[in-house]
């Protein structure tokens, strides 16, 4: 144990000085955390990297992020499609935490456990391995209509919408930011007071948007139904998490929702999620220290995927993203809309690593990548003719650049049943050294296909 010392001189009784010494000795930091993070604009394949992840781990977190999110897991040629639920929940080791951080439409969290117990055996005695936050806030129902709502004036005030999920994530976020929030404990703890501060809460969005048609008593109703199945389920997280870190040896790991580009703070703003996505997220989504942080781990797609609207300086429109998209299957897993395809974008990749620190990559989905005779890589960009050295803030700016190209040979192979670095082709090798040297990060994994056994693992 490192030891620090804090010094103190006592007082004697009577205020004088008696020199005597106090040592606080200081605590080990404890159990460290192993994050997960998107580097682009989501759909990297995160769940499959957490599910490689989890399969030794003891408790798996969700630390921001609501069902907007979706990560999909094969295992034993089940797909289990993941939106609220960490996904690590599919190990039956694993204690699955969702932390304050995270919002929660109720329904939406028992429909998506029941929906994947269909498929397979992977989420058997789910509601024994998970623990939830008492400070997470909830969403309604007509949260997801006020989503809803609102994407449909902006489109007939603006001529374009934000591309939401329309699950009432915003809308969410931004009760709680209001401080008009209704949570977990809250839900818990008298059902009267509760019931009295939703109606409050209803009555202020049917103000706003008189065409809202809101079934205040059908709710509440449903909601009342919910407290005796979730309340087993429902700890004080702060205490929950400190006791993880601080007792017997776990490893533990953090799953993020989304990605560094739809960040609140640091994304293609306005065309961002609601929560803090990048690794600060992690510390105020759960309540832990910075310290805790352990290896943060970039996902990265081989070339880069949008959902939605918003600037996408490398975005092919045209025969090489069409079969980008057709050979990736880039479709949204909580949309079902169809992403826009493009080639890998590194300023991006730094950008989005100068937030976030990664401490090594997985780079998925390198097979879709091997029918391009040449595989272009976006390397800096250049505004009125000059380079600029950071990723712009401003949208206008954003849609402007002028994205400077580098093209690498393609390998014309096969390499979806490569199982290792070695024996994948020449070129695709030099593709994984060229990211790596780029941005002065290893590469951990390479995913060549779908399954578990697809995740080249380089060290």
């Amino acid at each position: 144990m490192s030891e620090g010392r804090i010094v103190a001189a006592a007082g004697a009784h009577n205020g004088a000085h008696t020199g005597e010494e106090h040592r606080i000795v200081q605590r080990s930091v404890g159990n460290k955390v192993t994050v997960v993070l998107g580097a682009q604009w989501g759909d990297e394949g995160k769940g499959k990297v957490v599910d490689l992840l989890a399969q030794d781990a003891d408790i798996v977190c969700r630390c921001q992020g609501g069902n907007n999110a979706g990560h999909t897991v094969v295992v034993d040629s089940v797909e289990y499609d993941f939106h609220l639920l960490p996904s690590g929940i599919i190990n039956p080791n694993v204690t699955a935490f969702i932390g304050n951080g995270v919002v929660i439409h109720l329904p939406g969290l028992f429909e998506e456990a029941e929906k994947n117990l269909r498929k397979g055996k992977g989420l058997e005695g789910w509601e024994k391995r998970l623990i939830i936050s008492d400070r997470a806030h909830i969403v309604f129902d007509f949260h997801q209509a006020v989503d809803g709502v609102q994407e449909q004036l902006r489109q007939q005030q603006a001529g374009k919408n934000l591309g939401t999920t329309k699950k009432g994530i915003g809308p969410v976020y931004s009760a709680k930011a209001a401080r008009s929030g209704l949570r977990i404990c809250d839900l818990l703890s008298d059902f009267q007071d509760f019931s009295e501060r939703y109606k409050v809460l209803a009555q202020q969005y049917k103000s706003m948007y008189p065409t809202l048609d809101i079934d205040v008593d059908g709710e509440l109703e449903k909601l009342k139904v919910y407290v005796d199945r979730i309340k087993p389920m429902v700890r004080d997280g702060v205490y929950f998490i400190y006791q993880a870190l601080h007792g017997p040896k776990k490893k533990i790991l953090v799953e993020g929702a989304n990605a560094a580009l739809l960040d609140i703070d640091f994304g293609t703003y306005p065309f961002v999620t609601s929560s803090n996505c990048t690794v600060g997220g992690v510390c105020t989504g759960l309540g832990m220290p910075p310290q805790n942080v352990g290896e943060v781990y970039g996902v990265v797609k081989a070339y880069t995927t949008r959902v939605g609207i918003g600037a996408f300086p490398t975005e092919q429109t045209n025969e090489v993203g069409e079969r980008l998209q057709s050979r990736g299957k880039e479709v949204g897993v909580t949309t079902g809309r169809k992403r826009r395809c493009g080639w890998l974008d590194l300023v991006l990749l730094k950008y989005a690593h100068m937030i976030n620190g990664f401490t090594a990559l997985a780079l998925t989905k390198l097979d879709i990548l091997d029918v391009f005779e040449d595989i272009k890589v976006g390397i800096a960009y250049k505004v009125d003719d000059e380079l600029i050295p950071h990723f712009p803030a401003n949208q206008e700016i954003l849609h402007k650049v002028e994205v400077q190209y580098i093209s690498l040979p393609g390998w014309n192979t096969d390499i979806s049943n490569t199982r290792t670095f070695e024996e994948l082709p020449e070129n695709a090798q030099k593709y994984v050294r060229f990211v790596e040297k780029h941005l002065d990060v290893p590469v951990k994994w390479i995913g060549v296909g779908k399954s578990r056994e697809s995740m080249i693992q380089l060290f």
